[in-house]
């Protein structure tokens, strides 16, 4: 039962509004002046006061502060017969929760309590009601998608429910999402098994393949680039949609959005496939032949995405651009304070580029460290810890003076990464890739039931590095290990973040464009 102490120096003439609360099961104290206020406030715990304004002696004007000070959290309710600003702003100023006009009326006070003391509850209640009436028109929704287009919209959907609803004490409608969105996925799987190798091969009408990694930057990039004098493209890698959902907040006091929507990221879902295809406007196997000498297959050693500026340059070129480049790849946090020092190279290009690797990196940290993995337990604390990480973090900074100088922003990622949480047992010889998502190689045996498997690689327009190499993907929340030592690799990567593999988390790809706000 709430505890509420109303302060009121005519309180017997409110005693129908104090058996009114009493009814509704709120307890309710009350005194007729602030220095008893002060008193019972020291001795007994309250979850709310209600303060007169104007009471003689000491008035609720000079009463708040003292409240304040010891009790900074509790919200005041400030009743007053005056409407003046003065009074309001010395009130609002002191961090009232809520103000009341007098003469009061008691379902006024009811649900200025309920705002104060049961909003969460209210909202949680409500959205749970809402999601459980939404869950048929999802179900209908995800039998009938049969375009990219249709699953980004049930994709974005669920996203949004997953956010309304992370905070929710009632844990059997999270579960009840969760299946959802996993029966979701197993249908998304199926449809880029359908699908992948007619998108890769232009088999289809243009309005049935979208937009993915290697035609990103002709079909979207360069013509939002056209439109503005300066434009920033922010890739930050293995970002997903809801992480893009916890960041987008921060982000509206300095940007318009004029483009939040979706591309298809390519196979593998890996940043060695799909960012190089990105940057180059080209599917791996054409890297591959018209550079061979700048693509390392999965067992060569060597950095894999080392040629990205001239890789763009190379695209810029031939698409007829004139564009002046700025590129920056950060990796550590010092990369961004040496960028910052030095913005104005990026100011003055038309296209300045930055990727950003910091959510790789963490996905990576939550698999190896025991403490980041406590800390993101689930997605609704991995989008926690992404959004503190980016309120702090040298590329907000970034953002902000961007925003100051007029650039265009384009935020985007190359994959997204889902959580893995079913091992699917594999076996290869000792070349085989080591990724938990896809692999690639030699004498690969595995289920093909359990796969999305591509025995000839060129198909789909990826390299073999030798002529037997097949490819294989893993589906939904599936993860890849060896028949040797399984048990030990299920149980250090059961319930970690991983990519390369199918499902709409790591394929359906935020592409945001934002306008910086006029000053």
């Amino acid at each position: 039962m709430n505890k509420i102490l109303w302060v009121d120096d005519e309180i017997d003439l409110l005693k129908p509004h104090v058996m009114f609360l009493t009814a509704k099961g709120y307890d309710v104290a009350t005194c007729n002046n602030g220095y008893d206020a002060v008193e019972m406030l020291s001795t007994e715990a309250y979850d709310l006061v209600i303060l007169d304004e104007m009471m003689p002696g000491m008035t609720g004007l000079e009463t708040l502060p003292l409240i304040k000070s010891a009790h900074p959290s509790l919200p005041v309710i400030m009743v007053t017969k005056s409407e003046e600003e003065n009074i309001m702003d010395k009130a609002i100023g002191s961090k009232i929760a809520d103000y009341i006009i007098k003469p009061v009326n008691p379902n006024q006070v009811l649900l200025s309590i309920k705002k104060n003391l049961h909003s969460e509850q209210l909202v949680t209640e409500q959205t749970t009601a809402d999601y459980r009436s939404e869950f048929g028109r999802i179900a209908a929704q995800q039998q009938t998608a049969s375009t990219f287009t249709e699953w980004c919209a049930l994709y974005r959907k669920l996203v949004g429910w997953e956010i309304e609803l992370s905070s929710s004490s009632d844990k059997s409608i999270r579960e009840v999402l969760s299946y959802q969105k996993n029966e979701a996925n197993q249908e998304f799987s199926k449809f880029v098994r359908r699908n992948y190798y007619d998108w890769i091969n232009r088999r289809l009408p243009d309005d049935q393949i979208p937009v993915m990694s290697h035609t990103l930057m002709r079909r979207r990039i360069f013509a939002d680039v056209d439109e503005a004098q300066h434009t920033t493209l922010l890739l930050i890698d293995n970002m997903r949609y809801d992480q893009w959902r916890v960041l987008e907040p921060m982000l509206r006091s300095y940007y318009d959005i004029l483009t939040d929507d979706f591309y298809c990221a390519i196979l593998p879902t890996a940043t060695q496939y799909a960012r190089n295809a990105l940057f180059a406007g080209l599917m791996p196997l054409a890297i591959d032949k018209l550079m061979p000498d700048k693509w390392l297959n999965d067992n060569e050693d060597g950095g894999k995405n080392m040629y990205e500026e001239e890789f763009l340059k190379r695209l810029i070129a031939q698409s007829g651009k004139r564009y002046k480049l700025s590129f920056d790849k950060l990796v550590r946090p010092e990369s961004g304070r040496k960028l910052l020092e030095n913005m104005s190279r990026v100011y003055d290009a038309d296209l300045s580029v930055i990727v950003y690797n910091f959510l790789d990196i963490l996905s990576h940290a939550r698999t190896e460290t025991d403490i980041i993995r406590d800390l993101t337990d689930d997605e609704a604390a991995f989008r926690s810890l992404t959004r503190s990480w980016f309120e702090h973090s040298e590329l907000f900074t970034l953002l902000k003076l961007l925003a100051e100088h007029g650039h265009r922003l384009i935020i985007t990622s190359d994959h997204g990464t889902i959580r893995v949480d079913n091992p699917v047992r594999v076996t290869g010889d000792k070349e085989t890739s080591a990724n938990l998502r896809y692999k690639t190689g030699r004498n690969l045996a595995y289920n093909a039931r359990d796969v999305y498997e591509v025995t000839r690689p060129e198909d789909v327009q990826l390299p073999s590095g030798r002529l037997t190499s097949s490819y294989i993907f893993a589906y939904n929340r599936d993860f890849l290990v060896y028949n040797n030592d399984a048990n030990r690799y299920i149980r250090y990567y059961k319930n970690t973040f991983q990519h390369g593999g199918i499902s709409m988390e790591e394929m359906i790809v935020p592409y945001v464009v934002l306008n910086p706000k006029k000053r």
